[in-house]
């Protein structure tokens, strides 16, 4: 599961992360690109990166998809998908047929018996499998989870689907059996570590870079 992240990976930073993808040959970003975020909460404006065969382009989404069914913004945020019922629950099936992207992360915060903590890949950037959506006129967006496994299942029984840079073309351009193929714990759990965060990650008003790392109990 994952309801907070990081992405402090911006700018021209951020592009050259795109367009290092395998299959990309083109990075665009119409609205332009956000700034670095430590707290970013579902409901709130996050970069979602949608593929036309080898374009990419990033775009700012609502954080909790609106189907184009949905009348109004009312109800719990749809931020997390479950991967085991992504192709048939009707809030997502549409939108997994033909409308997957990618969500970037520089890391998300879990919580374990009350404390939070602060989820990374030992190296690189985490491409979380997404939805997209365009209800009620605007773009918004959702992140699949799956099972958790390996050295952080400890941590949550959920899991973001974390794809490998080389299945994240299978995920966004593939059929939607090609996409499914990919529905699985992820093969990145155990690249995965993480640390202590600082309680006050609780409160979505707080948003800057000492929030990854529990500096509470130094003194």
């Amino acid at each position: 599961m994952c309801g907070r992240f990081v992405l402090f990976t911006t700018g021209d930073e951020l592009m050259s992360e795109i367009g290092g993808l395998p299959g990309v040959t083109e990075v665009s970003a119409p609205e332009g690109l956000p700034g670095p975020r430590y707290n970013v909460a579902p409901t709130q404006k996050v970069p979602v990166v949608r593929f036309t065969g080898s374009e990419a382009s990033i775009d700012p989404a609502r954080w909790g998809l609106l189907p184009s069914w949905k009348k109004d913004e009312t109800g719990p945020p749809l931020f997390n998908a479950r991967g085991e019922t992504v192709a048939e629950k009707p809030s997502f099936r549409s939108a997994f047929k033909s409308r997957r992207a990618i969500m970037v992360l520089d890391g998300y915060y879990e919580w374990h018996e009350k404390k939070p903590y602060f989820v990374t890949r030992k190296e690189g950037m985490l491409f979380a499998a997404a939805l997209w959506e365009t209800g009620l006129d605007q773009l918004s967006t959702t992140m699949v989870t799956t099972a958790s496994h390996g050295k952080i299942e400890w941590l949550h029984d959920r899991l973001p689907l974390f794809l490998d840079e080389s299945d994240i073309a299978q995920w966004v351009s593939g059929s939607p059996e090609e996409a499914l193929e990919l529905v699985h714990p992820s093969t990145l759990a155990d690249d995965l570590e993480w640390t202590p965060a600082d309680p006050a990650v609780g409160n979505v008003r707080n948003d800057y870079a000492e929030l990854i790392s529990d500096t509470t109990t130094l003194f």
